[in-house]
């Protein structure tokens, strides 16, 4: 797991040459990195089995990664292998759809990360207070919030390496409550347990909730120009975190099921319950630990994916040179991470909650520019090189992105309800993806005005 440390020579915006000394990104940490991108442990599973029981929250968890996980890893290996730029998926749309649709992509994803990002420190904090229940009352959890950003944002100044060294062990130490709960479980007895009635199940709520638990694959692109031989290393990482995700998530529910908890006792939060049931309150406070790990990890992975696009783009010239400066010995972009750090700081102030209409519209509409490019660039450049392929020919990188499209409408369609404020979710996230147009708009006239 030791990173490796290769010095490369980088051409700044001002022409300048600059040799970092980086510590490269190996298969190892990708794949922890990617785990912590996804999936960050099995906590949010809760309201799955509440929603579909035992029987259909399994079927659900094993057949997600089919229609919505593999496709968007499969795009992924193919894309990371042939064009390991920094920027990831923004530098795939751009080469295939050209610089307006390039920028609608990197607009969706940092958008969607201001409503994304302030969630981790928002259930740091909340699995905090249950230990220490001062620091969840008055402005504590924005207090605690902004250490937790503070904490991550100093982690991705030492570079990506340290950042992979570090999701290894969160990845490791959140997993381990898990790890004894599965241990103890088959150790004990079976005991009979009520599935829910068929009247009762919501399969399609259930299948909602698996799809947040198996998105962000293509969050570990942008550091493609950072990762040790991303040909090899790319194709390798995203089959081994999709069965290591699907393995922990589907592996602790069976344990459960082993004991007879009832799937209407399942709610948000009561892994705690579970494991103190196992082997008693060290353990309840184990889990409650791995919980504020879980969010820490799932930070740090994303702050690494989402500060790489803010440089690609100062590059482009959409944004001030001062965005592409990296640090001349970890080769963190440190500006970027800096600037988007206090940003997501400022967003816990706006009391964002998680929205599954707007997430998904807005991550969704990138992940369908993402399959667009995958099959523009299989039209318009055949012969450009790509140690990884997606089966099929082009037929194959066509229904690529059927099953994840489909699912995408599946849920706006359920979520059609959700609001903000006075409008629906559906609405207001519309009037944001229109706003990229006015931007990149703006932008243009900025760069031509300063040229």
């Amino acid at each position: 797991m030791i990173a490796i440390q290769i010095e490369e020579r980088v051409t700044t915006v001002d022409g300048s040459i600059v040799r970092l000394r980086t510590r490269r990104i190996t298969l190892p940490q990708l794949v922890a990195a990617t785990y912590l991108m996804v999936a960050g442990g099995p906590y949010g599973l809760e309201e799955i089995v509440g929603q579909a029981g035992y029987t259909g929250a399994i079927l659900i968890l094993l057949l997600t990664p089919l229609f919505w996980s593999m496709p968007t890893a499969l795009m992924v290996s193919e894309l990371s292998s042939a064009l390991p730029e920094s920027g990831g998926y923004y530098a795939w749309v751009k080469r295939a759809l050209g610089p307006f649709w390039g920028f609608q992509e990197a607009w969706l994803s940092l958008l969607a990360s201001v409503f994304d990002m302030a969630i981790y420190p928002t259930l740091f904090t909340l699995y905090l207070a249950r230990l220490v229940p001062a620091l969840g009352a008055g402005p504590m959890p924005i207090v605690v919030g902004s250490l937790v950003i503070a904490v991550c944002t100093a982690v991705n100044l030492r570079g990506a390496g340290a950042v992979g060294m570090s999701s290894v062990f969160f990845t490791l130490a959140l997993l381990s409550p898990f790890a004894i709960v599965i241990w103890k479980a088959a150790w004990l007895p079976a005991a009979p347990v009520r599935e829910t009635n068929a009247a009762d199940l919501d399969l399609l709520g259930g299948i909602l909730i698996a799809m947040w638990n198996y998105m962000g694959w293509d969050n570990s692109s942008t550091v493609a120009a950072e990762v040790e031989r991303p040909e090899r290393t790319y194709p390798l990482a995203m089959t081994v975190a999709v069965v290591l995700v699907a393995l922990t998530y589907v592996l602790p529910i069976l344990a459960v099921r082993h004991l007879g908890i009832a799937p209407s006792d399942w709610s948000t939060g009561c892994w705690a319950g579970v494991a103190r049931a196992v082997a008693g309150p060290w353990l309840e406070i184990g889990m409650i630990a791995g919980g504020m790990l879980s969010a820490l990890g799932m930070l740090s992975a994303l702050i690494l994916s989402y500060t790489r696009i803010p440089p690609a783009l100062a590059q482009d010239g959409y944004l001030p040179a001062i965005f592409a400066r990296r640090h001349a010995r970890t080769g963190a972009p440190t500006v970027s991470i800096v600037v988007c750090g206090v940003g997501w700081c400022l967003a816990l102030n706006l009391g964002f909650s998680r929205l599954i209409e707007l997430d998904l519209l807005l991550y969704g509409l990138s992940l369908i520019l993402e399959f667009v490019a995958l099959l523009v660039l299989r039209i318009r450049e055949p012969g450009l090189p790509r140690p990884y392929r997606v089966p099929g020919g082009l037929a194959g990188a066509t229904l690529l992105g059927l099953g994840p499209t489909t699912l995408i409408v599946l849920a706006l369609i359920r979520n059609g309800n959700e609001r903000v404020g006075p409008v629906s979710a559906l609405t207001f996230g519309l009037v944001l993806v229109a706003g990229g147009c006015l931007v990149y708009v703006a932008s243009r006239l900025v760069v031509r005005r300063s040229v």
